[in-house]
């Protein structure tokens, strides 16, 4: 039964989600197991050698991990590396992964793992001029007055060389390594094959839809071998941050690139991996860390559309800075996924009840987001997650990350039937990735000192109808009444930001004051108006709060000491 229990599993369909264009190969699980079943010396072969290097792995790590001597855990470090370079692509990337989290992994073995994102061994140069000669048309001498003999970079799926092209700037040429199609559809199916198995066996309710989220990785995998998918990525994403001069995107040269070779403009940055190679540079780390953070929740939050891979290979620091923004350029954009409105939205009024510790709509937000079955009795499970999210938020909001949240979250899997929908999971590995790399930059970076600011200034502001709307049921509750607490711990989050030392608070305050006087304020007004004449009666009691939030937050003596700290910090 539970073998066959496997083979259903391959056999039921992927749901796919929409690209720009289609790739030349896709990912299919049912047909992959069909296709290695039909290769039975490929399929034992390498399952034998899959297990036999992740077993020798796992019990050298049980014996030797919790040595005190740092020369022994280089030398682990040294083994997971080679270990993961040695099993191929699908492996790399999770390494890559882990390369990114220096909250789960060693430091010994993290200094290891991060050349998996740009430092492997490079395929030979031979093949990589054939590839551009069978993908452009044309051999490299005719297309480019300067191509050197060898890459400056190698990745998981291809390698980087800086080029000159003929009667152009220097570009960064990306070429896929060989045979990649191949060696994806092998170990994709036998991780899924394995995945599956094991399943059952894993603690808690991590098995649960495992098989739909090696699909994703799967799908995700296919769609980044093909570089005119990954060019169509590129281009988007400039489109969607094109007014914002911290965020930088290279431009795609169309005519020298194909479906295995990729021309771009070249950036000329620094790596976010180092602190020190940062500040040599003269470059503000907090600053870059803001920018990334907040570009990632402007592509989670607004556009629904993010990049799912941002290691530290693959975002640069710029120099130069736009107020309390460093300049940051991305690249590589073969990993990355949509976000329905829905889901979106559902995040948003996720953070916002989080910021106003109402654990019952956060209940309801899990169930919205396929984490709780729709049919799970919430009663028992919203003082749980008071007790273990209220419990991390602590006073200050600094002190919740999402290696917190995890840690806690396993406490709550025992009891309750939480589970990660497959559609999360590049999600949660491009949040884990971003908070990683920023954690590695400045170990006591908390993202949810970023993330609370961003919402609670895009609600005040009502910039969106979807904000506007938010903002209504955050401060009125169901019965039209003002729930003054709310809007007054919205003020305080947005106060709290550490790059504007308070100042952000003025900018909220006139785009509020705008919402409230414009056209688009109108469901606003009425809400209040309805609130002011309630039960054939004026009740001025809310209004009389309002007014006086409003003098606490905004009175000229607290503005005149905020400025005078920012002239003379000395001064506070």
């Amino acid at each position: 039964m539970a073998i066959r229990a496997v083979f259903l599993e391959f056999a039921a369909p992927v749901v796919q989600q929409p690209a720009l264009a289609t790739p030349a190969f896709s990912y299919n699980p049912g047909r992959d197991l069909r296709w290695l079943l039909l290769r039975p010396w490929t399929l034992v072969g390498r399952l034998v050698v899959v297990l036999w290097q992740l077993l020798s792995l796992a019990v050298v790590l049980l014996v030797q991990g919790n040595s005190r001597d740092s020369a022994v855990q280089q030398r682990l470090g040294k083994r997971i590396l080679t270990t993961l370079t040695g099993l191929g692509p699908c492996f790399i990337k999770v390494g890559q992964a882990l390369s990114t989290r220096p909250d789960l992994v060693r430091r010994d073995w993290l200094d290891q793992l991060t050349q998996l994102q740009d430092n492997l061994p490079a395929f030979p140069h031979a093949i990589a001029l054939r590839t551009i000669e069978e993908d452009l048309g044309a051999p490299v001498e005719t297309l480019f007055e300067e191509f050197p003999n060898y890459p400056v970079a190698a990745a998981s799926l291809g390698q980087v060389y800086k080029a000159r092209p003929v009667g152009g700037p220097w570009v960064a040429v990306k070429v896929q390594r060989p045979n990649l199609t191949y060696q994806l559809r092998r170990d994709l199916v036998l991780i899924r094959l394995m995945g599956v198995m094991a399943a059952p066996l894993l603690p808690l309710n991590l098995g649960f839809g495992l098989g739909e989220i090696i699909d994703e990785f799967g799908r995700s995998l296919f769609e980044e071998i093909d570089y005119r998918m990954e060019a169509d990525n590129a281009e988007r994403f400039a489109r969607l941050f094109q007014n914002n001069p911290a965020v930088v995107v290279p431009r795609v040269d169309r005519s020298l690139s194909g479906q295995r070779v990729l021309t771009t403009s070249w950036i000329n940055g620094t790596k976010l991996q180092e602190r020190q190679e940062l500040e040599a540079q003269r470059l503000d780390p907090a600053a870059l860390i803001r920018t990334g953070v907040i570009a990632g929740l402007q592509q989670l939050l607004e556009f629904g559309y993010f990049h799912a891979d941002p290691h530290p290979g693959n975002l640069f620091a710029l120099p130069g800075k736009t107020g309390a923004m460093g300049h940051v350029a991305y690249v590589d954009f073969g990993m990355m996924d949509s976000i329905s409105d829905s889901d979106r939205l559902t995040l948003t009024g996720a953070v916002v009840h989080l910021i106003n510790r109402d654990f019952t709509g956060l209940a309801q937000d899990f169930v919205a987001l396929g984490f709780l079955n729709p049919k799970t009795e919430l009663a028992p499970i919203v003082p749980a997650l008071e007790e273990v999210l209220g419990g991390a938020l602590g006073d200050n909001v600094g002190s919740f990350n999402f290696k917190a949240i995890t840690d806690r979250f396993s406490e709550l899997m025992y009891a309750y039937p939480f589970r990660v929908p497959a559609r999360f999971a590049l999600i949660i590995r491009a949040v884990v990735s971003q908070e990683g790399l920023a954690m590695r930059l400045d170990p006591s970076f908390r993202i949810i000192r970023v993330a609370y600011p961003y919402v609670a200034k895009r609600l005040l502001a009502g910039d969106t109808a979807e904000m506007r709307e938010k903002l209504l049921e955050v401060i009125f509750d169901s019965e039209g009444r003002l729930q003054l607490e709310r809007l007054e711990s919205l003020l305080a989050v947005v106060d709290s930001d550490d790059s504007q030392a308070g100042a952000s608070l003025l900018p909220v305050a006139g785009a509020g004051l705008k919402l409230l006087l414009g056209k688009q304020g109108s469901s606003l007004r009425q809400r209040l108006l309805l609130t002011l004449v309630r039960d054939d009666r004026l009740n001025t009691e809310d209004l009389r709060g309002l007014m006086e939030l409003m003098g606490r937050t905004f009175s000229p003596r607290r503005w005149a000491e905020r400025v005078l700290a920012r002239v003379n910090p000395l001064a506070a």
